[in-house]
């Protein structure tokens, strides 16, 4: 690349003019056609974009809705907690439901979309409760107390979040939402309950099941988290054996010469000891009879074979002898005594029995554990859970644990009962994995109680055979949710509290349930007419018994239970049955999309229900993002104070040059250029950054609306006589130019068959692309191209109406593929050049997708351009170099020669074009075409240095050298 400072010179045009030191007006001034447009730079979002928001929200839901003409287009709403302000998850989730939902809506589909909220449990009942326990009512308080306070919180929590979630420009139904505490949800809640039990889905069983202390309920495993650093006390206890086996006992008796022998356990949980009714062996693995013969550890235990080593360094017992080995069939039937209470209790056989950890055997607590409660049910044991709702031991415990919370008193008195009783062999601390309630962030146990369950066993294939044909972005997920499904044999969906749906279960005076069809059915139209409430307020329990079972000679009373919140939410599906317009044989929705843990919560729990009504799942997509993260990557928390509430990005804080008011649109950009299936990073600096990008979309629209002042329909120039000639100012280029600004057809319009699950799927894809249009394309190559004509040639000259002609083109094209993301800009953009359109509407959304004519998009052109844009991408970085080296300070002082081989795809593609094409592409003096690589070229001894680049013309590696001359 030859470059020369004399061919042309800025410098020597402007020294030879003599430029007036009085200021005065330019006289060329009004000679120029200068852009005019009223649309501003600064979008002085959190002032204007209000004047915008009611014409893409509230009044275009129903128009779409009544003039659309394609089927309708389902996204269901998966309910968030009506608890608490809104944060950056909520944003990302409300925002990227709102992108699908305009794109589709552009589409030409009807739009359904109704908001929903989760207005049940625990969360609300503590926090309504927080309210008034300052004021020392609590204890006072009855069940429908609760209710009502529990009410008016969700329901002035909604109006909270609403507000939020309507300023971000999110278009839907808000004046009618779904509400779980409403009659009419409630009740079809309750009658899937009734057709669950129609089909023998549903059950009542005494059972372990994890139970929370600090919430005083049942839970479900997807309330649960784990903490991975809980630390709790391991023990080792000596149960003495005061029977062997027979044939053992015969066996052993040279061994044990009248010595006792113990059976020792390991176990995390020193407070279920009082709980303990067996141990379990299993019957195939090999046990040792090994003697420690010295120490306070004196004495001859049985451990399982493969724990020897282990046993060996946890006991720090210098001599350990293995006497015997045996089988764990021949322990079977022998017997010991508990250290604590002096019952004498059964070694049982279990094939839940491991030698991984532990001594191979096993501690069996079935009021405790689901194991537990398995083998002892085969053995016909009885359990017992001395734990009470708040997780204090009972009176069945003794009087020495009775009262204490087991956890923390009770777990240290049980250690001490056993080292006085001479049981506790090794005491220790021990970090491992533990269940905490995910709401109070407190421990869970397992306890055994009285719930109601869903088989989940019964529906497990039907539901993973479904999740085979639904659509997964990204497509890993389906994994993460089989796994949840097929890990649950049972679904308890019961709790202990007053803030819910409840299960219209009634009781006799054995404690025996009645929750029948018909039984429940008449509690529903009674329920139906005054309401859940009169379950708990109404004094006669006899105003719920069925006529039928009023003459069996049983007094049947309420039960209090209410039901899972997860249940209540996953039969939301139920009000998207039979809606006009939609294809019966399709899922009720399209689409539903949430964050990653709702894999084992709504997400399954939606689908549970739909498979046990009807056999299908619920949803024809399932789309799954990430966690808003802060900018460093951590999880965002209160008490580490990295939170970002949305409200300080859209409205600013106080000091408004720390935290300005950015608007709601830079939210929306910022989810647009998420790449949400994974966690995302938020934080000021990269709101920063994403409101730079917003502004260069406004100085793009800016210059295009400028240059369109003068513009009408009537000046539009029809695509044939629009040519490829005179270098770059006019031509199916230009064309081709517009038919690539709109970026679907990178992202969407090639996926209209793939449905949404797609178009979302590359959404941060589709808004670089826009990027790199706006940057490279218009900003830094088409714009520069044609300033000439627009600002210089005569206002109704070809050529400049050619150039408008594609600006009005490309300017349709931007707003419209903009308007899903940033809506309000759009909405602005459009109000400055919807007059000059044929059919001007109130909104951009109702002006509908741009057709893609075939006519604009030559791919002949399409390749030439792209590589000759390729081209001055490599060129333009030899004359930045260059630029830095101060031998040139413009492009255009330089002369370019390119070495090329003539027969090559690219050599061939240059010797078409003429040197004054090049040299306007590539906005240079001069461009010289040299057959031939630049190192046969000779006599260059005033060559600085050598560049060689690589240009990927049509799939292939082209090898370029530049050449750049002091």
């Amino acid at each position: 690349m030859r470059l020369s400072s004399g061919s042309f010179s800025k410098r020597g045009f402007w020294n030879s003019t003599v430029i007036s030191a009085k200021a005065s007006e330019n006289p060329y001034t009004n000679t120029i056609l200068l852009p005019k447009t009223k649309f501003p730079l600064r979008a002085e979002a959190a002032k204007r974009e209000h004047l915008f928001r009611d014409r893409c929200t509230k009044d275009l839901y129903p128009w779409q809705l009544k003039n659309n003409p394609k089927d309708l287009f389902i996204l269901h709403d998966g309910p968030p907690f009506a608890n608490g302000n809104v944060h950056s998850g909520h944003a990302m989730n409300k925002i990227l439901k709102d992108i699908i939902n305009r794109y589709k809506m552009l589409q030409g589909h009807k739009v359904y979309y109704r908001p929903g909220w989760d207005c049940h449990g625990l969360p609300i009942e503590i926090k309504a409760l927080e309210q008034i326990r300052k004021k020392g009512k609590e204890a006072t308080l009855s069940p429908t107390d609760i209710r009502k306070i529990a009410r008016e919180k969700a329901l002035f929590e909604v109006d909270k979040q609403r507000h939020s979630f309507k300023s971000w420009g999110v278009m839907g139904d808000w004046e009618n939402p779904y509400l779980t505490l409403s009659n009419d949800y409630e009740i079809r809640q309750l009658r899937v309950l009734t057709d669950m039990i129609k089909k023998g889905h549903i059950y009542r069983q005494l059972k372990p099941v994890y139970w929370s202390p600090s919430s005083k309920s049942a839970l479900a495993e997807s309330e649960l988290e784990y903490k991975e650093d809980h630390v709790s006390k391991s023990i080792h206890v000596r149960f003495s054996l005061r029977e062997l086996a027979p044939a053992l006992k015969k066996k052993w008796d040279s061994y044990l010469k009248n010595q006792d022998v113990y059976a020792l356990i390991w176990t995390t949980t020193p407070w279920t000891i009082p709980s303990n009714k067996a141990i379990s062996v299993h019957p195939e693995l090999k046990y040792s009879l090994v003697q420690v013969a010295d120490g306070d550890k004196k004495g001859t235990y049985i451990v399982g074979t493969d724990r020897v080593e282990a046993f060996k360094q946890e006991m720090k017992a210098d001599h350990v002898t293995e006497l015997d080995r045996v089988l764990g069939q021949e322990l079977l039937g022998s017997a010991y005594q508990h250290p604590l209470n002096d019952g004498i209790m059964p070694i049982i056989g279990g094939d839940h029995v491991t030698a991984e950890s532990g001594t191979g055997l096993v501690h069996t607590a079935p009021g405790h554990g689901m194991e537990d409660y398995e083998v002892c049910l085969e053995h016909n044991i009885e359990m017992m859970s001395p734990v009470d709702d708040a997780g204090c031991f009972t009176k069945e415990a003794g009087s020495e644990l009775e009262g204490k919370m087991a956890f923390t008193d009770g777990n240290a008195t049980v250690i001490e009962l056993l080292q006085k009783n001479s049981a506790l062999v090794i005491a220790q601390d021990y970090t491992h994995k533990y269940p905490y309630d995910w709401r109070t962030k407190q421990p869970v146990m397992l306890r055994a109680t009285a719930q109601w369950f869903a088989n989940v066993e019964h529906l497990q294939k039907q539901a993973v055979d479904n999740l085979k044909k639904i659509r997964m972005v990204p497509e890993v997920s389906i994994r993460r949710l089989e796994q949840f499904t097929l890990s649950r044999k049972e679904w308890c969906i019961s709790r202990q509290r007053s803030w819910g749906v409840p299960i219209p279960a009634l009781y006799d005076q054995d404690g025996n349930a009645l929750l029948t069809e018909n039984s429940v059915e008449y509690i529903i139209k009674i329920l139906q007419e005054k309401g859940t409430d009169a379950w708990w307020e109404e004094q006669d329990d006899s105003l719920f018994v069925a006529p039928e079972y009023r003459d069996q000679g049983k007094v049947y009373k309420r039960g209090y239970d209410t039901m899972d919140v997860w249940f209540d939410s996953g039969t939301s599906w139920t009000m998207l049955q039979n809606m006009p317009g939609r294809d019966p044989q399709k899922p009720v929705a399209d689409v539903y999309l949430e964050g990653s843990d709702q894999h084992r919560g709504w997400f399954q729990s939606s689908l549970l229900t739909s498979i046990a009504i009807t056999g299908k799942a619920p949803y024809g997509t399932l789309v799954t993002h990430g966690f808003a993260l802060d900018e460093r990557g951590q999880k965002m928390s209160k008490s580490i104070g990295n939170t970002l509430e949305p409200i300080l990005i859209t409205e600013g804080g106080k000091d408004k040059k720390k935290n300005p008011a950015y608007g709601s649109d830079v939210l929306r950009y910022w989810v647009a250029n998420c790449e949400y299936t994974r966690d995302v990073s938020i934080g000021p600096s990269i709101i920063s950054q994403i409101s730079d990008n917003l502004r260069k979309v406004r100085t793009t629209a800016r210059f295009l609306l400028g240059n369109l002042h003068d513009f009408k329909e009537e000046h539009y120039v029809g695509y044939k006589k629009l040519q490829e000639v005179r270098g770059i100012r006019f031509g199916a280029l230009e064309g081709n130019l517009t038919y690539s600004s709109r970026w679907t057809n990178t992202c969407f319009m090639n996926c209209t068959s793939t449905m949404t699950c797609l178009v979302i799927q590359h959404l941060s894809l589709a808004v670089q692309t826009i990027q790199n249009f706006t940057n490279t394309t218009l900003s830094s190559f088409y714009f520069d191209t044609i300033k000439d004509r627009l600002y210089n040639e005569s206002e109704s000259s070809e050529s400049r109406r050619m150039a408008q002609t594609v600006l009005y083109e490309v300017l349709k094209s931007y707003t419209t593929s903009l308007a899903p993301f940033v809506c309000h800009t759009a909405e602005e953009i459009y109000e400055n050049y919807k007059a000059i359109t044929a059919r001007p509407e109130s909104s951009v959304f109702k002006a509908g997708w741009l057709k893609s004519e075939e006519q604009w998009n030559n791919d002949e052109i399409n390749t030439k351009w792209s590589t000759l844009l390729h081209l001055k991408g490599e060129v333009n970085q030899v004359l930045e170099a260059a630029r830095q080296e101060k031998h040139i300070r413009t492009s255009q002082e330089a002369d370019i020669s390119l070495h090329l081989d003539s027969n090559s795809n690219l050599g061939k593609l240059i010797d078409s074009m003429d040197a004054s094409e090049l040299s306007s592409l590539f906005m240079t003096s001069q461009v010289n075409i040299v057959n031939g690589p630049s190192n046969s070229v000779q006599g260059e001894s005033e060559r600085d240095s050598v560049v060689e680049v690589n240009v990927p013309v049509a799939g292939t590696i082209i090898p370029l050298k530049t050449t750049v001359y002091a």
